[in-house]
């Protein structure tokens, strides 16, 4: 059965939720200026303030654009390179069997970059 207080305490809660998104939102903003600014932007970085250690992650992640890989591997008629889409995994292959090499495909290339920050309690 759903009560009137279960539905208040819902409403609350999701206040409270996006509030403290916000000032998480807020702390990671301050964490990630601190570390651009010590250690540079998109670096990873490391600080302890007594017993909590901040760090910064940085994760990359490669893909190869769709239409301009495929176009490439076409007019390198490697066609058995594409499905429907590039296939990395074969990419990855031919470029370890010397058919291709990473400058052939550079163009084609989008590198995204993500940063995390974890905060862990030593004891």
């Amino acid at each position: 059965m759903i009560t009137r207080e279960m539905l208040v305490r819902y409403t609350e809660l999701i206040k409270r939720k996006k509030e403290l998104d916000d000032e998480l939102a807020d702390l990671k903003t301050s964490f990630n200026s601190y570390f651009d600014h010590t250690v540079g932007e998109g670096q990873k970085g490391e600080l302890v303030v007594h017993d909590f250690k901040l760090q910064r992650q940085i994760r990359t992640a490669e893909k190869y654009e769709q239409d301009s890989t495929v176009e490439k591997l076409e007019g390198l008629n490697l066609n058995n390179l594409i499905v429907k889409s590039p296939d990395e995994a074969k990419i990855k292959s031919a470029i370890e069997l010397g058919l291709l090499t990473n400058e052939d495909l550079q163009d084609c290339k989008t590198v995204k970059k993500t940063q995390a920050i974890y905060v862990k309690q030593s004891i």
